[in-house]
């Protein structure tokens, strides 16, 4: 018994080292097979997209209509884009806002693919330097964050590896601009459950990809009101204040070739500005550069006094404005083609009807918005620029429907015209139409570059970008003259306004000095 002990514990001996042995192989082999499954080679584009609707473009997109997925193909890896955001329905309120078409967001990125992930990275234009020593500029640019916006994981790579396809649903089924925030009362908060992509403004062109999704945003259970009187929550527009969905657009866009030269600001001009701070600037100059916002615009010959375009500026009226107000705006809007002709361009400036199945959010055009809200409320005039270097890519007007109605009450309440009160009374018809035509050209105006302009009022009409009271006189006899209660047509500032900022100087001459002389005489 006490020999054949050593054989019994020999025999558990060896077979425990064959359980260990097989333990450690098949832990061996998992591991294996794990480090393999993370190795494993991401599919390639055409197997992962076979049998999805394709949209070629800029970036082109693959739609799984079964799964109701949007994949996009990358096919500019370390190249910067333009990413703009904007609302393309709105939510109806005045005092809170989200008005329909208009933009919420515009920056420079670039995709930067690390391993089996997509960064998207917004570089930082704030901070930079002039400077063509390359250690200088490294030490600016690392001084100052960068932003990473989001990261795809890698869905397919093409053959080459140079082309990568990525996801958009959680990119784009998102409140990346804390909408859920603004609304009110009560408190919201985003529902994915709720939330799909939309495919019929989902589009592609050669230099834009436009894509779009409807997000919902849900009442949350005990949230108190907190406002009330005339406040505009959101049961008041809504269809429930339960839930309030809008859709929500995106954009990848190409950014400007070279040739656009930007030019300094001076605060005679009336333009705006457009900053930022170069650490490479020389002792006794400030660090804090000042351009401004401006179209690209020049003319076929800078040489003669009056010279075609090489491209005009086009900006398109919304076409869901009805008549007669949509002939007002037309006709408002063009007054600035009166400052470029005299500025030497000749048909520069042009304005017509969006065309049809166009998204007012697509960058290719320059809008004028016209918006419904439950209230009357401002309008606006803004722009997105590229911050490389203040050149306006798109403009955006937004021009609040209702303002109309309260020019044809002010006007009917001082002339007070009725003898049985139901006859049409031209007079206050024009009188509404003629403030409209003004307000296009002030909002318009903004998108060109320019801020408001009051301290002139004292000289008179001088300028659409002041805020004009109507004029209203009396007659020999007594009665009310209103032939002249707004403009009509551009102002004698204006016009050098846009000589400063799209004046095109023939080849040698100094601009510095000739911009300066534009205002000089002017303001002399």
């Amino acid at each position: 018994m006490l020999r054949s002990f050593p054989r019994a514990v020999d025999r558990h001996f060896t077979l425990a080292a064959m359980l260990v042995g097989t333990l450690l192989t098949v832990g061996t082999a998992s591991a294996q097979d794990s480090v393999a499954a993370k190795k494993k080679v991401a599919p390639t584009i055409e197997a992962k997209t076979a049998g999805m609707q394709k949209l070629p473009g800029f970036f082109p997109l693959y739609w799984d209509a079964d799964a109701g997925t949007l994949f996009m193909e990358i096919d500019h890896l370390n190249t910067e884009v333009l990413h703009m955001a904007g609302l393309a329905t709105g939510l109806g309120s005045n005092d809170i806002g989200l008005d329909r078409a208009s933009m919420t967001a515009s920056r420079i990125v670039r995709f930067e693919r690390v391993g089996q992930k997509v960064l998207m990275v917004q570089p930082n234009y704030e901070y930079r330097s002039s400077s063509s020593d390359s250690a200088e500029v490294a030490d600016v640019r690392d001084a100052f964050a960068r932003s990473v916006l989001w990261g795809f994981p890698v869905a397919a790579v093409s053959d080459s590896g140079r082309r990568v396809l990525v996801e958009l649903n959680d990119f784009l089924l998102r409140d990346a601009d804390n909408l859920a925030t603004r609304l009110a009362p009560g408190s919201y908060k985003f529902d994915a459950s709720r939330s799909v992509i939309s495919m019929p403004m989902t589009q592609n062109f050669p230099q834009n990809t436009e894509m779009e999704a409807e997000l919902t945003f849900v009442q949350q259970p005990g949230a108190g009101g907190g406002r009330g009187g005339f406040f505009e929550g959101v049961g008041s527009v809504a269809a429930t204040a339960q839930a309030a969905s809008m859709r929500v657009h995106q954009s990848f866009v190409e950014l400007p070739g070279p040739g656009f030269t930007p030019r300094a600001f001076d605060p005679r001009s009336g333009f705006g500005d457009f900053t930022y701070r170069d650490y490479s600037a020389p002792l006794g100059l400030p660090l804090e550069q000042r351009f401004i916002p401006r179209h690209r615009l020049n003319k076929v010959d800078p040489a003669a006094a009056m010279s075609d375009p090489v491209k005009p500026i086009v900006y398109y009226l919304d076409a869901g404005t009805p008549e007669p107000i949509r002939s007002a705006l037309l006709d408002g809007a063009r007054w600035w083609n009166q400052a470029f002709t005299a500025a030497g361009y000749r048909n520069a400036f042009r304005v017509e009807l969006l065309p049809a199945g166009a998204s007012p959010l697509d960058v290719r055009y320059n809008i004028i918005n016209w918006v419904h809200r439950s209230t009357r409320g401002w309008s606006y005039g803004g722009s997105v620029v590229d911050p490389r270097t203040g050149e306006i890519m798109k403009g955006v007007v937004t021009l609040g429907s209702l303002r109309v109605r309260q020019d044809w009450m002010i006007a009917e309440g001082l002339l007070q015209p009725y003898v049985n009160g139901d006859e049409p009374v031209p007079e206050i018809q024009g009188w509404a139409l003629q403030r409209l035509r003004q307000l296009a050209a002030h909002e318009v105006g903004h998108t060109l570059g320019f801020d408001h302009n009051y301290y002139d009022s004292d000289s008179g009409r001088i300028s659409v970008m002041d805020y004009p009271a109507p004029l209203v006189t009396l007659k020999a006899d007594g009665t009310l003259d209103i032939s002249k209660v707004y403009a009509d047509g551009i102002g004698a500032w204006d016009k050098v306004a846009i000589a400063y900022g799209y004046q095109d100087f023939p080849r040698g001459t100094d601009e510095t000095k000739a911009l300066h002389k534009i205002l000089d005489d002017a303001w002399a």
